[in-house]
């Protein structure tokens, strides 16, 4: 009776059997209890596991229940109330924060590369850095109160994978008015030789980028106005065009006895929204990579910002009820986990259904639409434990899994709808009087509908 059950789900609503699938592989409530033991520093489990707590949130974040407290309320066997809980999330640390992002990526990066993700820059793995700041959050807390300026609950520096299209890394911090330079130290620490750290004018400072070139690893970081001191400047090499412009570069001596890093300019065809007209880098990758591939690789640091667009449109990445700095960086980290799982998932229909449909783009929005319509109603109808064997299956099993799954998916019900550049129209100048005036959209219809020839 079960496979029977089970065979109509995956024939009719494979989206939802998929996310359970990886679900299960993403954040297994064995391994997730085990790494808050291993990370944990002042908090401890007595009734509520933290498996638990990660299991309803992410519920959330992936828009299967309106609230946390909803979430709480619909689970069967929560072993505390809904304050305990409440005060287990607004505990949790941020060291526990990071341990479970880049561990369940460690989880999920296997069954990627079992689909054959396409390389940007052969012998290195790219890693896109960049911050993500929280909004203001309600003044639900008792000190925020009387405050009348924006309450802001943290920020969180976020570490990208665009081949793998996965967040490998996060470094939550609580204090919102901190730097974002002062987090990323805490990542080149733990960088190494075969990584290619990508990131804008920010983090264009000697001490991060003399991190990364110490540990070996390489980096190619956007220009600032004040950009460390340069002892030495050799001269520009013309080196050809790419799509965005014409290309050259020149070789800059920081410190003496070091190897020279390079400078690469863009002068673009046409400048950006902020006005650029020319773009800088720097770079310390080898002669054998080209300036001119430095200039296209630098490009996929604008895909982390649709990552971020699709986490606050899709994912509810911004749970404004936390006002506790630890609750909405969990809140945030949990829409990163979702983010994740959602992202094999697209992968999977994508490489299943490329012979068919080569320019076939799935929608996160579509895909979690999917999946929320019909995952409740599978859960009710399918036992737990019909799952729990896809936690320590091999990434490659899980892999065929995935794609068997994705072919019973109808790529029109998930792929993206394109459509032109939006054209920003400059608003005339009107007093308040008419600003604030209102009028009939039947008359102002009615009346455009005279008017035509």
């Amino acid at each position: 009776m079960l496979k029977e059950v089970l065979a109509r789900f995956e024939q009719r609503e494979a989206t939802s059997v998929m996310a359970r699938v990886t679900l299960e592989r993403a954040i297994d409530p064995a391994w997730v209890d085990q790494m808050f033991e291993d990370h944990r520093q002042r908090q401890y489990p007595r009734e509520l596991l933290f498996s638990t707590v990660v299991e309803l949130i992410t519920l959330v974040s992936l828009g299967l229940r309106p609230s946390l407290h909803a979430a709480a309320k619909r689970a069967e066997q929560l072993p505390v109330s809904v304050a305990a809980l409440y005060e287990k999330v607004k505990r949790t640390e941020p060291a526990v924060m990071r341990a479970l992002v880049s561990g369940s990526a460690q989880r999920l990066a296997p069954v990627v590369d079992a689909m054959e993700p396409e390389t940007s820059l052969p012998g290195w793995q790219l890693r896109v850095l960049d911050g993500n700041h929280l909004p203001a959050s309600d003044k639900r807390l008792g000190a925020l109160r009387g405050q009348r300026a924006a309450a802001l609950p943290g920020h969180t520096l976020v570490v990208y994978d665009p081949d793998a299209t996965l967040v490998t890394d996060i470094v939550p911090c609580e204090d919102a008015h901190a730097s974002e330079r002062s987090v990323a130290a805490v990542l080149v620490e733990g960088s190494g030789a075969g990584e290619l750290w990508i990131g804008d004018r920010n983090f264009c400072t000697l001490a991060l980028m003399q991190g990364w070139h110490d540990a070996q690893a390489n980096f190619i970081v956007r220009e600032h106005t004040k950009h460390p001191r340069v002892l030495c400047e050799h001269q520009w090499v013309a080196c050809g065009s790419v799509e965005t412009g014409q290309v050259r570069e020149q070789l800059i001596d920081l410190a003496e006895g070091q190897t020279p890093w390079r400078r690469i300019e863009l002068q673009l065809t046409a400048p950006t929204e902020d006005g650029d007209t020319v773009i800088r880098l720097w770079s310390n990758l080898p002669a054998q990579v080209s300036a001119q591939r430095i200039a296209e690789v630098y490009r996929k640091r604008w895909k982390i910002e649709g990552m971020f667009q699709r986490l606050e449109a899709v994912l509810n990445s911004e749970i404004r009820s936390f006002g506790h700095p630890r609750a909405a960086l969990l809140g945030f980290a949990a829409a990163v986990l979702a983010y994740n799982v959602l992202s094999v998932l697209k992968r999977s229909i994508e490489h299943v259904h490329r012979d068919t449909a080569p320019d076939l783009d799935v929608s996160t929005y579509y895909l979690a639409t999917e999946i929320s319509a019909a995952y409740h109603g599978m859960l009710v109808a399918l036992p737990p434990e019909l799952w729990a064997s896809w936690a320590d299956a091999k990434p490659s099993a899980i892999a065929r899994r995935l794609l068997e799954l994705a072919r019973h998916v109808n790529p029109k019900h998930v792929s993206t709808h394109k459509r032109g550049p939006k054209q920003r129209a400059a608003k005339a100048y009107v007093d308040h009087a008419t600003a604030s005036a209102h009028v009939s959209t039947a008359r102002v219809l009615k009346q455009a509908r005279s008017q035509r020839p």
